[in-house]
């Protein structure tokens, strides 16, 4: 059976991740498993403490800060088992009928390799608890979980709405051809409309393999418009996202010279910080 991994926590995305995992786990007939990691340890110990308030700190002090710490220690333990009954009963009202909940401590970002490899996708939002929304920072998560997964990973817009089609973008990179070949073999998408868009220098070659690429998607059932637009690929995919009303963005992570190491600033992470639907990312 399918797997899908579900990451959250409780941000305002929650809701949204959740929305996007049950579609998912429709479409694929998928069980969900929800993590939810404890970034920051409960307890402190009470050497620590002393080291930041000081060694002549009395012990009256000492002990009313441990015992605030492990106070605080309880409070995340119950805030986390609330996110995670929240998410079991959205996903269960939405129709999910297997949901495996689990809590962790550490940074997701270095469990996130052992979770993913036993699922068939992930799904994270696109900002987290901590993000600046008005700056439309990215969580500080999100790139290195991308880097780290060898599945596929659903970046959750801020709200979902039902998805009818989806734009791949396309440029002849590793990651984009295994998107395709994600799209050729697998349920998600099926059924979909299909725009598949040739940004950036457009030559003979790029417009073969372009309709090469929609020739194998018809054959597959898909209904496919293909578009070949000359310009820089952030801003000719973002546009063509609005102008063909694309409820997805799929693309590959990080693909052509300067954009293929994991940096604020490459195309990857400019349209997953600045389109306003999900991105469906692989690396």
């Amino acid at each position: 059976m399918p797997a899908i991994l579900s990451c959250t926590d409780g941000s305002l995305y929650a809701r949204s991740i959740y929305d996007h995992t049950a579609w998912a786990a429709a479409r694929l007939a998928a069980e969900v498993h929800v993590l939810h990691m404890l970034e920051h340890p409960e307890q402190r110990a009470r050497d620590d403490i002393s080291g930041a308030i000081g060694l002549d700190a009395s012990a009256e002090l000492l002990n009313e800060l441990v015992t605030l710490a492990e106070t605080q220690g309880r409070l995340a333990q119950t805030r986390a088992r609330a996110i995670l009954e929240v998410a079991r009963a959205h996903l269960t009202q939405a129709g999910v009928t297997k949901v495996v909940l689990e809590q962790r401590h550490g940074a997701l970002v270095d469990s996130i390799g052992h979770f993913d490899a036993t699922a068939d996708l992930v799904v994270i939002g696109k900002r987290g608890e901590h993000a600046d929304f008005a700056k439309l920072h990215l969580g500080s998560n999100l790139e290195r979980v991308i880097r780290t997964c060898r599945h596929p990973v659903l970046i959750a817009s801020r709200a979902f709405r039902p998805i009818e089609r989806f734009l791949l973008a396309y440029d002849g990179s590793p990651s984009v051809v295994k998107a395709v070949d994600f799209v050729l073999q697998n349920q998600l998408l099926r059924g979909l409309e299909c725009h598949l868009l040739r940004a950036g220098n457009i030559d003979d070659q790029a417009r073969y393999y372009l309709d090469e690429t929609a020739g194998k998607l018809r054959a597959a059932g898909y209904a496919v418009t293909p578009h070949a637009i000359s310009g820089p690929a952030e801003e000719t995919i973002a546009r063509t996202v609005k102008e063909q009303r694309a409820d997805l963005l799929v693309m590959g992570a990080y693909g052509h010279s300067r954009i293929r190491q994991l940096i604020i600033g490459s195309a990857t992470t400019t349209m997953i910080r600045t389109v306003s639907v999900p991105v469906l990312v692989f690396r």
